[in-house]
C-alpha cells in the first residue's frame, strides 16, 4: 500500500511541474518572464534569476534600458551550414540596436552550466560571447539539444560552454521559422526585427 501511495505521489509531482507556470508563479520561483517580439511572431520565455543570477541581471538591464528594441535576430545556424566545423549545433542569435553598441555596459563573467545547473536543451537562452567573460547582449536560442555548448562541450575550443540563463515557453514555432529562414552562409537575408523585449505582465 505504502509503494502504491508513493507511486500515486510521484504522478501527481510529475504532473504539477508539466503544466504551465503563471507569470505570478513564476516569479516567485526567481523565474521572470519576458515576451520578444519579432517581424515573426511573438516568443514567451521565462529567465532563471535564482540559478543565473548575474546573467539574468545583465539582459534585464539592456532589456529595461529599451536596447533591444529595433533590433534582430541575424544568424541562424543549421546543420548545413557549418562546413568548417566538425561540432555542429543549431542556434539562431539576436543582438539590440546595431546603432547603440552595447549601452556603455560592461562584459559579465561567465556562469558556467556546472555552476547554474541550466543545460542547454531545445529552447534555452543563452548568452553569446568570445572568449570567457566577455558576454555582453548578443545572446541566442537553442533548436533541440545542444550538449556542446554546455561547459565541457567542444563547439568552443576552450570547454567552458556558455551561459544558460532561460528557455522559451511559447513560441518554439517561430523560433524555427527563423532558422529556416532566407540566410546567406549563417546570415539572415534578411535579418529578422525584433520590435520589443518586455517584461510580461502579471496574470
Amino acid at each position: 500500500m505504502r509503494s502504491l501511495l508513493s507511486a500515486v505521489a510521484v504522478a501527481i509531482c510529475v504532473s504539477l511541474s508539466m503544466l504551465p507556470l503563471r507569470t505570478g508563479d513564476a516569479q516567485s520561483r526567481g523565474m521572470i518572464a519576458i515576451v520578444i517580439s519579432t517581424d515573426r511572431g511573438d516568443i514567451g520565455a521565462l529567465l532563471d534569476s535564482a540559478r543565473a543570477p548575474v546573467t539574468v541581471t545583465n539582459f534585464l538591464r539592456y532589456l529595461d534600458a529599451g536596447f533591444f528594441s529595433g533590433g534582430q535576430f541575424h544568424r541562424a545556424v543549421t546543420p548545413e551550414n557549418q562546413p568548417r566545423d566538425t561540432v555542429r549545433i543549431q542556434v539562431i542569435q539576436g543582438r539590440g540596436r546595431i546603432t547603440q553598441p552595447d549601452s556603455g555596459f560592461a562584459p559579465i563573467p561567465l556562469e558556467r552550466t556546472s555552476v547554474t545547473g541550466l543545460q542547454h536543451v531545445d529552447g534555452t537562452l543563452s548568452m553569446a560571447r568570445a572568449a570567457a567573460n566577455t558576454a555582453r547582449s548578443a545572446f541566442f536560442i537553442t533548436i533541440g539539444n545542444q550538449p556542446s555548448l554546455d561547459e565541457g562541450g567542444t563547439r568552443n575550443p576552450d570547454r567552458q560552454g556558455f551561459a544558460a540563463f532561460g528557455r522559451v515557453t511559447t513560441g518554439m514555432d517561430i523560433v524555427r521559422a527563423i532558422q529556416r529562414a532566407p540566410h546567406t552562409e549563417q546570415n539572415l537575408t534578411p535579418p529578422v526585427m525584433i520590435r520589443s523585449i518586455r517584461r510580461a505582465t502579471a496574470r
